[in-house]
């Protein structure tokens, strides 16, 4: 099997390093990619993962297979619907189905539909008729951009001007969803889905906010761990229930075709859980902290899914807990510089963790460079969340590059069960 992937960031290299462990792959390709990547497999530089013009010309001077599309851009530019017009087996829904995500005003009006729990919401697309609801609620609320923002189209603040600098901003291109606030703790589920059947994941949790004691903006995510300890087996029967099953049943009722990964983004209140968002792939920084405890050869996995054969499939997840901690530029979640030369003091036979690479580069000379705002996630694995932690912060400090930071509470600040 010769495999494309498409994406730059630690979650690519995350699927590059597990495709490259099943017997079943002959070749590996990753467009654009980036330096921990072409350790591992072919980067194709210059193909862009929103072109489907450049995206199906690789696939024809490579011999590709089948594509595993990492990013959301590309899945909603439609670059799905392009490869199935070539019989390219890819991975990713169809643009129509990655209006889950590219459209969070699509998103709730899915959920209302389909009696899915999701917070009280209103969409606007007038910034007076906003200021208007904003300035009489007595609720505390939560603003959303409804397109994609990288994980930093999200405002929650109690300081009434900075929601309206927000939501004025924001309605100049896009709409706006106004959210009650939640109360509860938070937690990603990834659903496999081929079509007609589906495959639920180990829970993980992403820490998103930028700094320790989930202070400061939001980010693309600053850690996570696998699986949650607040996650119990009667709290994933119920997630099940009341929110993966009407999910599933909504999509073939409403023609949304869905062979690849559904991301939900739940929050746990007291009242159960409830849908924050859906992603159509795969989470960054959770990619990182999951696949490592997946016990499945990658290329029998990306078949199952592509001819509909995953109830087939026999899963297994590793009985041990992961610990991704993201490190990250100066001046990110705003202004960051790039080029910043990397030293990684990594021992040979670090037992028990990863790094995978996020936006690196090599300069001309073959030296490592950052090359954005999250650079590295460094992943330890261990028997529970204290060695796992304890192996990935070991670690951490031997990224070393200027202005390097990182939290400092990941796996260690942790949710009460509800």
């Amino acid at each position: 099997m010769r495999v494309l992937i498409l994406g730059n960031g630690a979650r690519e290299h995350a699927l590059t390093w597990k495709f490259s462990k099943s017997k079943r792959i002959s070749a590996l390709f990753v467009a654009p990619g980036n330096a921990g990547t072409g350790e591992i497999a072919t980067n194709l530089p210059d193909v862009r993962p929103t072109s489907a013009e450049e995206v199906i010309q690789a696939c024809r001077t490579y011999r590709v297979d089948l594509v595993f599309i990492g990013p959301e851009d590309p899945l909603a530019s439609g670059i799905v619907d392009a490869l199935q017009k070539e019989k390219i087996p890819v991975i990713g829904p169809p643009a129509k189905s990655a209006q889950l995500e590219a459209s969070k005003a699509f998103a709730k009006s899915f959920m209302v539909r389909n009696r899915i729990p999701t917070a009280e919401h209103r969409t606007f697309t007038s910034y007076p008729e906003l200021e208007r609801f904003l300035l009489s609620t007595p609720k505390r609320v939560v603003l959303k951009k409804s397109g994609l923002a990288a994980g930093k189209g999200v405002l929650e603040s109690a300081d009434q001007k900075e929601l309206l600098q927000f939501a004025r901003r924001t309605l100049q291109e896009d709409q706006l969803v106004v959210e009650e606030f939640l109360d509860g703790f938070e937690t990603s589920i990834f659903v496999l889905c081929d079509g007609s059947s589906y495959q639920i994941l180990p829970p993980c949790m992403d820490y998103k906010k930028a700094y320790d004691g989930n202070q400061g903006p939001n980010t693309g995510g600053m850690g996570s761990i696998c699986p949650v300890p607040s996650v119990t087996t009667s709290l994933m029967n119920r997630i099940q229930t009341e929110v993966i099953k009407p999910t599933i049943e909504g999509l073939d009722k409403e023609g949304l075709t869905y062979k690849g990964v559904l991301y939900l983004g739940l929050m746990i209140t007291n009242e159960g859980p409830k849908v924050l968002e859906y992603n159509v792939r795969f989470g960054d920084p959770e990619t990182q902290v999951l696949l490592p405890l997946l016990s499945i050869d990658m290329g029998n996995l990306a078949e199952a899914i592509v001819t509909g054969s995953l109830h087939q499939l026999p899963f297994n997840s590793a009985e041990k807990t992961a610990v991704g901690v993201v490190i990250a530029a100066p001046g990110y979640p705003g202004t960051y510089p790039k080029g910043l030369p990397v030293e990684l003091d990594i021992p040979k036979g670090s037992d028990g963790t990863l790094i995978f690479h996020a936006a690196t580069q090599r300069d001309p000379k073959g030296n490592l460079q950052t090359n954005g705002g999250r650079c590295f996630t460094v992943v330890g694995i261990g028997k529970d969340i204290f060695e796992a932690s304890v192996r990935a912060y070991d670690v951490v400090p031997r990224v070393r590059f200027d202005g390097a930071w990182y939290r400092k509470d990941i796996g260690k600040l942790l949710p009460h069960p509800i």
